[in-house]
């Protein structure tokens, strides 16, 4: 590549990072964890949502920055492990690698673009899943099945509603 092209890959500039309220930094995980824990209780179908990874991916994406999707991503699982039945640590991992990765190739390409969000949330879902049975197996010795077809289905579903997630939250940056 020349030295443009390169610079222009790399180059972030300040206007498209991610600038959010305080007190939304917060809330809005919060929130996401909350609906995840405790709406699937009374309504059994939206526990295939998996809105804490959604926020991790959406915040990870907008600020451009490895190092921030790694603590957003550690910050989002550890709450939500101490707050689930799942062992402590499990979604801190697997959200602290994602938080990275999207972080990463946010810095790569334009992930404003609604298609690139699509399969960015399409992919960390699956990503998330795979690495979540991985670690069960490998740390904590569970024999749980990875079902491919119904992950692909719920990364779908979870890509889907991230759009209009993503939208919602974009109406929050300053």
């Amino acid at each position: 590549m020349s030295d443009f092209s390169d610079r222009i890959l790399t180059e972030v500039p300040r206007k498209s990072r991610l600038r959010i309220r305080p007190f939304a930094i917060v809330l809005i995980p919060l929130a996401g964890i909350l609906f995840q824990v405790y709406l699937p209780r009374f309504f059994q179908y939206l526990g295939y949502l998996e809105v804490p990874l959604l926020i991790t991916v959406y915040f990870a994406l907008m600020r451009r920055e490895p190092i921030t999707g790694c603590l957003t991503g550690a910050g989002i699982g550890l709450a939500q492990d101490s707050l689930s039945s799942q062992p402590l640590g499990m979604f801190g991992i697997t959200k602290t690698l994602v938080g990275y990765f999207a972080a990463s190739v946010s810095m790569r390409f334009d992930v404003d673009n609604p298609f690139i969000q699509f399969v960015l949330c399409f992919f960390f879902f699956v990503f998330h899943q795979f690495f979540y049975w991985v670690l069960s197996r490998a740390l904590l010795g569970q024999q749980i099945d990875f079902l491919v077809q119904q992950t692909m289905l719920f990364g779908l579903l979870n890509a889907a509603v991230a759009l209009p997630l993503f939208m919602l939250l974009d109406k929050i940056r300053e």
